[in-house]
């Protein structure tokens, strides 16, 4: 096999691409479009190269297809089955991106278009684990949006930023504490493209910030039919400091938060505009991008003379504002002079502002003494602004009522989307089969059409479904064993404690799942408020029950980092430690596995602090059940049949609150999670669970797909 020398223009390095058998050339052009990642088949025809140099890759196939040894290939594409598997994915590849079949026909579709699409802001974008750009929630939200407007052929352009290091990745020292270390993302392993100007170099933007001029470079990642673009500072042109803008995600000072808000908000803005893009809307996701409404406002002034008002007037009516953050401490802000050292004179030079006037953009009430929020300028200058569930939407009203003084609370312009999920992308395969038997082939494009499950679920045997359940169980049970092995072994923990992980967990078990940011609101620490009596529902003999847990603090978060150390040393105590597990480095592949395999989800959050929450919302696709608070998109979900509640909606201060919903908890699972998973049939079917199950899949997976969700945002926001 001849190599192919190409140059990585970011290092001037030669690259080795290796030409494939002609049985497996399609793979190349499937590895460069993330569309693989939802596709039937997609994941496992790249895994089944090589499974174990898969996983080594972190399932990234433009690395997997550089590494792979020659033998692995010559074997593997004379096996003809494969090579069907392989022409099959690639023939419904280029079918989907051939497709143009009109967005539906609703109310302003006519208006959006390849010419002017929906321009998509965020921070970060969980497309895949193997373009790690993001932290949690908000980058999986974002990647499942992109995934559902491809699906939908919706005209849109998603805008970011390349992160040289991303996040963090997680590692817990012998003594049980979070570590944090980061790994440079190198462009040349990743699905990528080079975004280059009229002469074939690289295409530059330029922001003016702390007084120099900073250049990124811009990559392109294909999501389906979707491109989201990154901005990237990592160039010769940058000074070191500057190269670091886009360095980390969520990490450094404030002062480093705010150049890279700059930089996503200005910077996204001149890119479209050297593309030649004139969106119809601007969507900004989270108040990170708020800085893009200034900039529109400037290229109006500038071309068109207006003045500041003016051209504001006519911003707003382009931009719509999603908020995530139902906590105003969580919101972002800076003081002044840390404003002042970011933009110079560019407010007063480039809009016309005196610096009071543009204070005045960023603050609550226009206090000197504020610091200048991106939310309060965000709502200043976006025409719609929704919250991500209706509860989170009433909180968001009351939160900033302050700004609509002669409002009342309910009558604050604040509105909700109430976030969903990709289901093609979190459905386990073996359910994904189960849906296209009993509700179609088309059952992805119906995902939003809650007839179509109403009656398809119905059809789902009690059988077929616990079957399918039970295998996705076994496969979880063999990864906890695996992931915690592997794990006590690089620690260098006792020999003991290591061989003890070949035998953890049993798949005959009730296993809960409970995965998220490790967070005060979170309650993590609400499961060990009653130790002994979690400790009896766990050795239970009949009865008993598993805890699989995973999750990081945020690296400058000290007491989050107790809790997690507080659960990390109760799980070596040697009476529970066969059944409680904590998986290291939460990320996207690991969360897969987990709402696939586990019957319950548990969610304990402090009402009304969970803006929306959607990993329940992944399990319900996987006929799992939710165990959780009524808050987020739980107290819209749940109808009594289709999962468990913890405690209720009275208003108690947040002692209260803890003390009761621990009380809930602990007596909703023994009372009726427990007796219902155990509770079995004459043909030893848990069939009342099940019954359950089917409840919630029917009810939850329609009303909670990200399909829903743009539509949504495009029948009311855009």
């Amino acid at each position: 096999m001849t190599p192919d020398i190409k140059t990585d223009l970011r290092t001037g390095a030669s690259l080795t691409v290796r030409e494939l058998p002609p049985t497996l050339a399609p793979l190349r052009e499937l590895s460069w479009n993330y569309w693989w990642s939802w596709a039937p088949d997609g994941a496992e025809v790249f895994r089944d190269l090589d499974p174990n140099l898969w996983q080594q890759c972190e399932q990234n196939p433009r690395l997997l297809l550089t590494q792979i040894s020659d033998l692995r290939l010559a074997q593997i594409a004379t096996d003809p089955s494969f090579a069907d598997r392989v022409q099959q994915l690639y023939r419904r590849f280029t079918e989907y991106m051939s497709d143009q079949k009109p967005w539906p026909k609703l109310p302003l579709a006519a208006q959006i278009s390849k010419q002017n699409p929906v321009a998509y802001f965020c921070a970060e974008f969980g497309v895949h684990n193997s373009l790690p750009l993001y932290s949690g929630g908000l980058g999986i939200l974002a990647g499942d949006h992109l995934k559902s407007a491809s699906d939908l052929n919706l005209p849109l352009m998603a805008i970011g930023l390349f992160y040289r290091f991303g996040y963090f990745r997680q590692r817990l020292s012998r003594d049980d504490w979070q570590e944090e270390e980061y790994r440079e993302n190198h462009t040349d392993e990743l699905a990528l493209h080079s975004v280059d100007d009229e002469q074939g170099k690289p295409l530059l933007i330029q922001v003016v910030m702390r007084g120099r001029a900073v250049s990124a470079r811009v990559w392109r990642a294909d999501v389906g039919r979707v491109q989201l673009y990154l901005l990237d500072t990592n160039v010769a042109e940058n000074s070191e400091v500057d190269r670091l803008v886009t360095g980390h995600l969520y990490g450094g000072d404030r002062e480093t938060r705010l150049v890279q808000e700059m930089m996503l908000g200005l910077g996204g803005v001149r890119l479209l505009e050297a593309l030649g893009v004139d969106p119809f809307v601007f969507h900004l996701n989270e108040g990170h991008s708020a800085f893009l409404t200034l900039e529109l406002a400037r290229q109006l002034i500038e071309k068109d003379g207006v003045t500041f008002n003016e051209a504001m007037n006519r911003v707003r009516e382009r931009c719509v504002f999603t908020t995530h953050t139902p906590v105003a401490a969580g919101h972002d802000a800076f003081d002044a002079s840390l404003v002042e050292k970011g933009f110079g004179d560019w407010p007063q030079r480039a809009l016309g502002l005196s610096r009071e006037e543009f204070f005045k953009l960023g603050r609550v009430s226009g206090e000197q003494a504020e610091t200048f929020g991106l939310t309060p300028l965000a709502l200043r200058t976006c025409r719609s602004t929704n919250g991500v569930s209706r509860k989170h939407g009433e909180v968001s009203r009351a939160l900033w009522q302050k700004m609509w003084p002669d409002k009342q609370t309910s009558e604050v312009p604040i509105t909700s989307v109430t976030n969903g999920v990709h289901p093609a992308t979190w459905v386990a395969p073996l359910l994904r089969r189960v849906y296209e038997q009993c509700i179609g082939e088309d059952w992805i494009e119906r995902a939003r059409d809650a007839g179509a499950w109403s009656y398809g679920v119905e059809k789902i045997s009690n059988s077929k479904l616990w079957e399918s359940h039970s295998l996705l169980k076994q496969q979880l049970v063999a990864f906890v064993r695996d992931h915690s092995f592997d794990a006590r072994l690089a620690r260098g923990e006792s020999e003991e404690h290591i061989e003890a992980a070949r035998t953890m967990f049993n798949p005959d078990i009730l296993t809960i799942g409970f995965a998220r940011r490790v967070a005060g609101y979170k309650r993590w620490d609400l499961l060990l408020s009653d130790r002994e009596r979690l400790s009896k529902l766990i050795n239970d003999r009949s009865r008993p029950v598993q805890f699989v847990f995973s999750g990081k603090a945020h690296p400058q978060d000290e007491g989050a980092k107790a809790v997690l150390q507080e659960l990390i040393d109760w799980q070596r105590d040697p009476s529970i430690r066969q059944r409680v597990a904590f998986i290291e480095d939460y990320d996207q592949e690991i969360a897969r596995q987990l709402v696939q395999g586990v019957d319950v989800w548990m969610n304990v959050p402090r009402r009304p602090q969970e803006a929306s929450g959607t990993s329940g919302e992944k399990i319900a696709i996987n006929g799992g059940l939710n165990f959780s608070v009524l808050d987020g998109w739980w107290l819209e979900g749940y109808d009594g049949d289709n999962g468990f509640a913890i405690g209720d909606l009275s208003e108690v201060s947040d002692t209260e609150m803890d003390q009761e919903d621990s009380e809930s908890m602990y007596r909703v699972l023994a009372e009726e999670v427990v007796p219902r998973f155990y509770d079995r049939d004459e043909q030893g079917m848990p069939s009342r669970w099940i019954a359950m199950m089917k409840r919630s899949i029917e009810t939850l997976v329609p009303r909670f797909s990200s399909d829903r969700m743009v539509a949504e945002y495009v029948e009311r926001i855009y």
